[in-house]
């Protein structure tokens, strides 16, 4: 199990917009959000008040509303009959890692927010730039089926710590941009 808490669900008026990962939402679909698992991870949504499972990829972020762990379309929350009350208890099982390893330790309610630096094609590139620049870590992320190393600085509990390192980043000559450590 990867994490147990309330689910709920989302449709009509999110049907047909942009979902966080840049995909149109299709309600019809069996999809979900959640707050840090990357994109494209795939989990099994066991609904523990009737046992009932459905399997979602993850394609948006949220919920954010009270301490609810995951937002699954209108037809996954069918699937576990949970629409017509709206919530469920649920656990989530990990199948399949999506776009960067899962780590069960990181696998919260709480985003966390890095600065990317830089990303370049080879991994002595990225580590050449990193040695120049304190406090600095580089991954390595599969895109399109190769990889990337990208360079990040710094991991903030809100945007607006990350803002202020950012700034100052800038002001030494560093240019980058914020975006959530996770995904």
């Amino acid at each position: 199990m990867l994490q147990s808490g309330v689910a709920s669900w989302y449709g009509p008026n999110f049907n047909g917009k942009a979902t966080a990962n840049g995909e149109v939402f299709n309600m019809n679909d069996f999809t979900a959000a959640h707050r840090t698992l990357p994109f494209n991870t795939i989990v099994e949504v066991q609904n523990m008040d009737n046992g009932q499972s459905v399997t979602v990829r993850i394609n948006d972020r949220g919920p954010y509303v009270d301490d609810r762990i995951i937002d699954l379309s209108r037809r996954a929350a069918r699937e576990i009959d949970m629409e017509n009350t709206g919530t469920a208890n649920v656990q989530i099982i990990l199948l399949e890692e999506g776009d960067r390893p899962v780590s069960a330790g990181r696998v919260t309610n709480q985003e966390t927010f890095t600065i990317q630096l830089a990303s370049y094609n080879t991994e002595t590139e990225a580590m050449d730039f990193a040695g120049r620049t304190s406090g600095t870590r580089v991954e390595e992320v599969q895109i399109s089926g190769r990889s990337v190393f990208r360079v990040y600085y710094g991991i903030y509990d809100t945007a607006s710590d990350a803002r202020d390192d950012q700034r100052r980043l800038a002001r030494q000559g560093l240019d980058g941009f914020i975006k959530q450590a996770e995904n």
